[in-house]
């Protein structure tokens, strides 16, 4: 069944990171070496959703295990981009989607919502941008996430974006401070003791 949300719902804002990189994570070190999908099957795909929009969870009989797929293909392409001219993440390096069809994919989420934008009074700033979709769950959910990825690759903290190079580690994070080289403490473990072995040979 298609629930159509003919009240607008308030897209979120994505500056912060926080869901895009949740978004591009779901391709991660699996523990043992190796790097798991967390969207390799439908379900795990719906899983995902549902755990951040529970009132929006399609029915897994959609098009949106495959489509999400594709989007987050579009995201890491550009996170890589954007991280340039350090290495992407090791997954990505040889076949990354190319830059003008990952542009597409994200522009094409969100021409789907029909967003209506509008200027507000609110908060710290003098002026806000309010987006509101009317739609069914499918564009939201495939427009709020393609939003957050535009948002924080548009905005001020992608400047900060990095690829953690530490050994059996795939993810993207943003530096903290200026010398940050891994996304945490033990993959910055791992990279030292790396280090010392190949010295000590």
């Amino acid at each position: 069944m298609i629930i159509r949300y003919y009240q607008p719902m308030r897209m979120p804002l994505g500056e912060d990171g926080k869901l895009a990189l949740d978004f591009v994570s779901t391709i991660r070190h699996d523990g043992a070496g190796g790097v798991t999908d967390d969207f390799a099957e439908d379900r795990d795909v719906a899983r995902w959703v549902r755990d951040r929009w529970p009132e929006w969870a399609p029915d897994t009989s959609t098009t949106l295990p495959r489509r999400m797929r594709g989007l987050r293909r579009a995201a890491r392409a550009l996170f890589a981009r954007a991280v340039r001219p350090m290495p992407p993440s090791r997954p990505d390096a040889s076949h990354l989607m190319p830059e003008a069809e990952a542009i597409h994919v994200l522009n094409e989420a969100i021409a789907d919502l029909s967003l209506d934008i509008a200027v507000e009074a609110g908060g710290a700033s003098l002026l806000t941008v309010r987006s509101t979709a009317s739609a069914d769950a499918e564009v939201l959910i495939r427009g709020a996430v393609a939003l957050a990825v535009v948002d924080f690759l548009a905005g001020p903290h992608v400047t900060k974006l990095r690829s953690c190079q530490a050994p059996r580690c795939v993810r993207y994070f943003v530096q903290r401070h200026g010398r940050q080289e891994w996304c945490k403490e033990s993959c910055g473990n791992r990279a030292r003791a790396a280090r010392h072995r190949a010295r000590s040979r």
